[in-house]
């Protein structure tokens, strides 16, 4: 019986190789650097198979490994970027060097810490950080200010600030201490400096900002800037990684 080869695009193809997401790679197939069975492509639509040979700057891409997953404690002062203009350090020249290509999943902004998952595959981490996978960002927050608790209550109804909604929002007082309060915060969605924009809003500054978890995965008591990786059985248990479901709803 002959193998029957299942063709998929190469865009999908190069994020699950851990190569770059599907947005850069509609770039990169734009800047005519991709080569499929020797010939440059031009078009994201183009499709290939376990047979196909692809090329990316001339150098060729190998198949993809099994899907990996870290747990990262991310320290204050480190941009969650490839690179930055200004020299600021970066998440990924402080990673160890042994470790494979990665991506990240669940930024931080420069002065925020705790928990980032790290992945080998592009797909893994754009299933993580859809809204419809409804995992729960836990943070404990720092902030300066007057506390007013019905202010935090409405949090969770959602609000609009500068036309600009932010999904329902879970705020509870930890503790106090003289003119700083810390705050545990859960949200669903991840918006760039959403925790940040809504306190500030309510006329509190945050001073301190640290994820604790991300859906079932937890910061622990991992040291800052220590990278753990998370087992294939924990992945499987955790995630339910169906590639097959994954290609039917494309």
């Amino acid at each position: 019986m002959r193998k029957r080869f299942i063709s998929e695009r190469i865009a999908k193809k190069l994020s699950r190789a851990g190569v770059c997401s599907r947005r850069l790679a509609e770039k990169m197939i734009l800047d005519r650097r991709i080569c499929v069975d020797g010939v440059v492509i031009d078009t994201p639509a183009t499709l290939v198979n376990e047979k196909s040979i692809i090329a990316v700057d001339g150098r060729e891409i190998a198949e993809p490994e099994r899907e990996r997953l870290w747990r990262h404690h991310k320290a204050r002062g480190i941009l969650s970027t490839n690179s930055d203009p200004k020299g600021r350090p970066t998440i990924f020249e402080k990673l160890p060097e042994e470790l494979p290509r990665v991506m990240l999943v669940g930024r931080l902004d420069f002065n925020s810490e705790g928990l980032i998952l790290l992945t080998n595959n592009g797909e893994l981490a754009r299933k993580l950080e859809l809204p419809e996978t409804g995992w729960t960002r836990r943070y404990r927050v720092r902030v300066h200010g007057e506390i007013v608790m019905s202010k935090l209550e409405g949090l969770e109804e959602g609000i609009t600030i500068s036309g600009v909604h932010y999904g329902p929002m879970s705020v509870k007082l930890e503790k106090k201490q003289n003119s700083n309060s810390w705050l545990l915060v859960t949200l669903r969605e991840g918006k760039n400096r959403e925790v940040r924009r809504v306190l500030k809003y309510l006329g509190l500054q945050v001073n301190r900002l640290i994820r604790v978890s991300f859906g079932p995965f937890h910061l622990g008591k991992m040291q800052s800037g220590e990278v753990r990786e998370i087992s294939a059985k924990v992945i499987a248990e955790q995630i339910n990684f169906d590639k097959r479901s994954s290609d039917r709803r494309r």
